[in-house]
């Protein structure tokens, strides 16, 4: 089965996780600005982090193109504020929990009804900031005109499409790698 029937086939649940990946795209947006500099002094904490940038400037983008009027202002400000927050928060928290297991630890006999307890109090916490994130960014959404909502539209395709684009791109290097390592095993029994 191809992703395009999985879509066509249950077109809310895509447009959900689209929306979503959307929301988490912002989020690494604001987290990936705020992050100290890398290992190598590059920009951000890690690898993952570098597409900070890039999203700055898809946002940037967006945000010039979709000529806002000033109530529209208010809300881009207020989400890209509630983001950064969400996301300072999100790592706040984060720190904590890896603080909080790493001393649970050192127990000579691991709790893992508070393991379990921590993880879930961590993943509520997460789900809240992240509603808190869409929240913002939908009443942008649903504050534009139609003109504005098919420019958002468009430039999440697009990203869309680039994500697509990747994701088969690892895939078939996933393929060639793990396919070949198969290859190679049987003959050296």
């Amino acid at each position: 089965m191809n992703a395009l029937s999985r879509t066509t086939r249950h077109p809310l649940r895509w447009l959900t996780a689209a929306a979503a990946a959307l929301t988490l795209s912002l989020g690494a947006y604001a987290a990936g600005g705020q992050m100290g500099p890398g290992p190598d002094g590059s920009p951000g904490a890690g690898w993952h982090h570098r597409g900070g940038f890039m999203m700055d400037k898809q946002l940037a983008n967006l945000h010039a193109s979709l000529k806002l009027t000033p109530e529209q202002e208010k809300l881009w400000q207020s989400a890209v504020d509630t983001m950064k927050h969400d996301g300072a928060a999100g790592r706040a928290e984060h720190e904590k929990l890896h603080a909080q297991l790493k001393t649970m630890m050192q127990q000579p006999i691991l709790d893992m009804n508070a393991l379990h307890a921590a993880h879930m109090q961590a993943r509520q916490d997460g789900e809240r900031l992240h509603e808190e994130t869409a929240s913002a960014w939908l009443a942008v959404y649903n504050a534009l005109d139609d003109q504005q909502k098919t420019l958002v539209s468009d430039s999440f395709k697009q990203h869309f499409s680039k994500l697509e684009s990747m994701r088969d791109h690892m895939r078939e290097r996933w393929q060639q790698r793990h396919g070949a390592a198969s290859q190679a095993a049987p003959s050296n029994q």
